[in-house]
């Protein structure tokens, strides 16, 4: 007979009515080192439990966001497959839509978690560097409007280690309202310039998405010094 005993913080199994030998071998056979946890007469729910936290919806959404990046990528590889560039718009739209949402669903349920807060910044970072280096590698981004690109992407990576340099010193950044302008017209300009591949016959949607891009980039420096000037005032 197995009875489940409450032990601690934990939970225990307690074995009756089996001969003293065959409790012996079950100790010695059962406690089976996994490299997590050991599996034998004593576990700890709180390991299950956390990870149920930490898979909560929010979270999942947001990593749906970071593996769904290499099909974008893929979709977005041949430049002459219009089909692909379409199919990437709709999934670059639902991309964003999770974007929106994971946060709003996190703040709204009290699931905001470490875990979260760690993965969102990362899929936003991911999700935009890996379309505007495709963009650029297929030509759809090209000649003077490449500078707005690189703009954007070395903004977030000093803004990522600045971001890290603060933390050290528990030190917050809130997100100003420019920056939340930044990032509208960003994902605009990325989405209009990828569906101007897949509808080439339509010259305004690129014009959107070049004037976007550009108007990002110059958000990109007033936001990125705002950061920059909070990190040197705690610079020796």
């Amino acid at each position: 007979m197995l009875s489940i005993v409450r032990q601690g913080d934990g939970l225990g199994f307690t074995l009756t009515m089996l001969p003293d030998s065959a409790r012996r071998w079950m100790r010695e056979n059962l406690r089976t080192n996994v490299g997590i946890a050991t599996i034998g007469f004593n576990f700890w729910p709180n390991l299950v439990m956390a990870a149920g936290n930490m898979l909560n919806l929010p979270n999942i959404l947001t990593l749906s966001r970071i593996f769904t990046v290499p099909f974008l990528v893929g979709l977005l590889w041949w430049p002459d497959w219009k089909l692909g560039y379409l199919l990437a718009t709709v999934l670059y739209g639902l991309m964003a839509i999770t974007d929106y949402f994971d946060g709003y669903l996190a703040r709204s349920q009290g699931t905001v978690s470490k875990l979260g807060i760690f993965l969102d910044p990362i899929a936003d970072k991911i999700m935009v560097a890996s379309v505007i280096l495709i963009l650029c590698a297929t030509g759809d981004i090209e000649g003077y409007n490449v500078i707005a690109a690189l703009i954007i992407l070395l903004r977030e990576i000093a803004v990522s280690g600045l971001r890290e340099f603060l933390a050290g010193l528990q030190v917050s950044v809130p997100v100003s309202q420019l920056a939340k302008w930044k990032t509208t017209f960003q994902l605009i300009s990325l989405g209009a310039l990828i569906l101007s591949g897949g509808l080439p016959q339509f010259g305004f949607i690129l014009t959107v998405g070049i004037w976007t891009l550009w108007a990002a980039a110059i958000l990109t420096l007033i936001t990125g010094w705002d950061y920059l000037r909070v990190g040197l005032k705690h610079m020796d």
